[in-house]
């Protein structure tokens, strides 16, 4: 689906060629005028815009002008009864894609735009694929060679160059931010401002006000007009953490925000247009929320247009030794000490715990760790008790310790594999699902 604006000051022309394009499943906004197009075009996105060349006002090439210019990406299809080489060779210098003669082949116009769609697509995606190459994997956070981070960088690249809504999935510290960033980082709108607030954070009473903005008089206190986050986004990103903690009484107005693309600030009645990218994100299960009454269905299917899933880190075993290694690393340099590594054994402890807390709960330990060691290795002792593999030995229980030594077998077996899952199961005779449970049980007492 794709957001469509179509100009032309022929009433019933622009309503079939906006109908043809509804039904072909795109969003359609029309205009009678350049002038309004270039106010639309000012305030908010497109993928396409179709347009006459003359209209009463501005020509339809100054329109043209206006959203190259703003949006560079954007697919620029003219139409115009006043066919002649001249007007389309003027038309394609500006940057028209395509030109079509009056009267218009509504079919064709529908193919054409899948053609250019496909097109544009595909230019994006392997630009930003190549951008997503070029981050320094450190710098967002994202470390790991499974095949599930894996996975996940490759849905980011194809994200990041659309506009379209993400919601991203993980329990507490498998580093969603840090996911919403790396999309922003590799978009068209990394130059403009990343804008993050937890929704669970802020009272219900304020967190309106926080994200919309209010003015003066609106209430107690309120002695001036103030923007709201999403005004303070622009055209860049907002990202809303813990969408699942977010009152029933604010959800009605981000379900606004993203069907009309209009926010209202506390207290006013005129609306505002908002151009920025919303991200979300939780840790709670959602379609259980809507069942129980406490998150609204429709903006639940709005916000999960892309879902992305982060795996808890104990289904990843393999990704600890590198996040392990890339935390170490920025802790030395934040305390100024020279490189620090783990004994086998230390790293043995850490890929056999279950890791609750995820990637936030080991940055946290090697940290500590950090502080203890005396040395330039970190050692078994200098890890917290929790940490620490239980003796079997001292399992009077024969059930646990046989789940403990099945466990430290199945780890054993996937680091003989290079962490391949899959080929691991193959050898130990189980299918995959089975050695995620196992993965999972084993630790669930």
């Amino acid at each position: 689906m794709a957001r469509i604006l179509v100009v032309d000051d022929e009433q019933d022309l622009r309503h079939s060629v906006a109908e043809v394009l509804r039904d072909a499943s795109h969003e359609v906004v029309e205009c009678g005028t350049a002038d309004e197009g270039i106010d639309r075009i000012m305030a908010e996105t497109y993928d396409v815009v179709i347009t006459d060349l003359r209209m009463p006002g501005r020509p339809g090439t100054e329109m043209l002008r206006a959203a190259a210019a703003r949006m560079p990406d954007c697919i620029l299809i003219v139409m115009t009864a006043y066919g002649s080489l001249e007007t389309a060779i003027d038309a394609l210098r500006i940057g028209a894609h395509d030109y079509l003669p009056k009267p218009i082949d509504l079919q064709t116009l529908v193919r054409k735009i899948d053609v250019l769609l496909r097109h544009q697509a595909t230019l994006a995606e392997n630009r930003f694929l190549r951008g997503a190459l070029e981050i320094d994997v450190p710098e967002t956070g994202l470390v790991g060679t499974s095949t599930a981070m894996a996975d996940l960088h490759r849905l980011i690249a194809k994200v990041a160059p659309t506009d379209s809504t993400v919601l991203i999935h993980g329990e507490t510290g498998t580093g969603k931010e840090l996911a919403a960033r790396a999309i922003h980082q590799i978009s068209p709108r990394r130059e403009k401002p990343f804008v993050a607030i937890n929704c669970g954070s802020i009272p219900e009473t304020l967190l309106e006000s926080e994200l919309f903005g209010h003015v003066r008089g609106a209430f107690t206190g309120a002695d001036r007009d103030k923007r709201g986050l999403f005004e303070v986004a622009g055209e860049g990103t907002i990202f809303l953490d813990e969408i699942g903690e977010m009152p029933l009484s604010v959800q009605p107005k981000i379900l606004r925000a993203l069907e009309n693309r209009e926010i209202l600030r506390v207290g006013s009645t005129n609306p505002l247009r908002i151009s920025a990218r919303i991200i979300a994100a939780t840790h709670r299960d959602l379609p259980k929320m809507i069942s129980e009454g406490a998150f609204r269905q429709d903006l639940y299917y709005r916000l999960n247009v892309f879902e992305l899933e982060i795996p808890p880190l104990r289904a990843r075993p393999e990704d600890i030794r590198p996040l392990a290694a890339h935390c170490l690393e920025r802790l030395c340099r934040m305390f100024n000490r020279t490189p620090v590594t783990l004994s086998p054994e230390a790293l043995r402890a850490l890929e056999q715990y279950r890791w609750p807390g995820n990637a936030r709960e080991l940055a946290n330990i090697l940290e500590r760790a950090l502080i203890l060691a005396e040395s330039s290795r970190i050692n078994l002792a200098d890890l917290p008790g929790i940490v620490k593999p239980t003796d079997l030995s001292s399992e009077d229980d024969l059930k646990s310790a046989r789940r403990a030594f099945e466990r430290a077998h199945i780890l054993g077996v996937i680091a003989k594999y290079g962490g391949e899952k899959r080929r691991a199961a193959e050898a130990l005779g189980i299918d995959l699902s089975s050695l995620y449970r196992k993965l999972d049980d084993s630790n669930a007492e």
